[in-house]
């Protein structure tokens, strides 16, 4: 992996990746400069186009306004159908991680190194409902494994277990791997992702529902700490 942003976002892991869905798009740039005030190490955000998922979010146009904005790196979550055809605009865009599910696409493979070949970040991502075996055949292709632990693109979901399940099972395999987790992740869940292997944590209500972004980064980056399998 070559891109330097990914190599930054990696090397700072365990990290919080506020989703940056439910943040106030109206104030944009306020936003991610209070972000990065307080010593967020990358940004996440949610594509989704009404056909994969139900909800539509935005696209290439919010990354590139906010890839000027901001020299973090950009974890872009592709919730869309035919991912690989829109590689190469996010990855004009601004993006640094491009992750995408596998359960839209009819051949993995091809998507991978189309995302490599654009020096990106390449990440599978699984459904609650979609076995690991999805991805264990392409762990030596891809950097990240993107494990959801609620149906993407629906709102109101409580975080499913399964997903814990997945992340111990893909650190087993895999130790090296980066595991990344998104979904319903806040104080009282993000301590057992940590101990089962997360390494990147996809946080929205937990940070942008708190008047004080900072304050809410430190108990959430205190409760990792608590629950890292590495520290003593």
């Amino acid at each position: 992996m070559t891109n330097p942003r990914v190599k930054q976002l990696f090397e700072a892991a365990p990290a919080i990746l506020p989703s940056l869905l439910q943040c106030d798009f109206g104030n944009l740039e306020r936003e991610v400069r209070r972000l990065e005030d307080d010593g967020c190490q990358g940004l996440h955000l949610d594509v989704m186009d009404g056909v994969f998922v139900p909800n539509i979010s935005y696209g290439m146009p919010i990354v590139d306004a906010i890839r000027k904005l901001t020299d973090l790196p950009l974890d872009v979550h592709l919730m869309i159908q035919d991912p690989g055809k829109y590689a190469q605009a996010f990855s004009d865009a601004g993006a640094d991680l491009l992750t995408f599910h596998v359960e839209a696409v009819d051949e993995i493979a091809p998507v991978i190194d189309n995302v490599r070949s654009l020096n990106m970040g390449t990440g599978l991502v699984l459904n609650p409902g979609t076995a690991i075996d999805a991805v264990t055949p392409f762990l030596d292709q891809i950097d990240v494994v993107l494990v959801m632990s609620v149906d993407a693109g629906f709102g109101g979901q409580a975080f499913n277990p399964v997903a814990i399940d997945k992340l111990k099972a893909l650190r087993a395999i895999k130790p090296d791997l980066i595991l990344e987790i998104d979904g319903g992740v806040n104080l009282e869940t993000i301590g057992s992702c940590r101990e089962a292997g997360a390494d990147l944590f996809v946080v929205g209500s937990a940070i942008f529902r708190s008047s004080d972004y900072a304050a809410a980064l430190e108990r959430l980056r205190a409760e990792v700490q608590r629950h890292d399998p590495h520290s003593s």
